[in-house]
């Protein structure tokens, strides 16, 4: 299991930063609002954390790709919509700057989406 959490802190850092790059970059330039920016966020994310969850964190565990992908975008989708409601509450009832809010978000949520994704998602037989 260490190794686990090594390569799910790993694999979830690299999609934190294109996570959180993706909002920062499409904020400043294009002028969306936070919210709608994090969607696309999560987006771009999730691709990182798939791939790199099924091939690193939990590649022991030999869950076909398909499934896994099933399972872990509803583990995800879960983890996005608890991530937004922590943001838009941080959002609305703190004066924190949006990209400290995010980032506080997003490590609240990685509990969460850690113990869905070894127990379901990437589980090798059908649960």
């Amino acid at each position: 299991m260490s190794r686990q959490l090594f390569w799910f802190g790993v694999v979830g850092v690299s999609a934190m930063l294109v996570h959180l790059g993706s909002v920062a970059l499409l904020l400043v330039p294009l002028g969306l609002p936070p919210l709608i920016a994090n969607l696309f966020g999560f987006l771009l994310a999730f691709q990182v954390s798939h791939i790199g969850h099924h091939r690193f964190t939990f590649g022991d565990a030999h869950a076909p790709i398909a499934r896994s992908r099933q399972r872990f975008f509803l583990v995800a989708l879960t983890s996005f919509f608890v991530n937004e409601l922590m943001y838009a509450a941080l959002l609305r009832f703190t004066e924190l700057d949006y990209r400290l809010a995010l980032a506080i978000v997003l490590i609240a949520v990685a509990a969460l989406t850690f113990v869905s994704a070894r127990r379901w998602a990437f589980a090798p037989n059908e649960v």
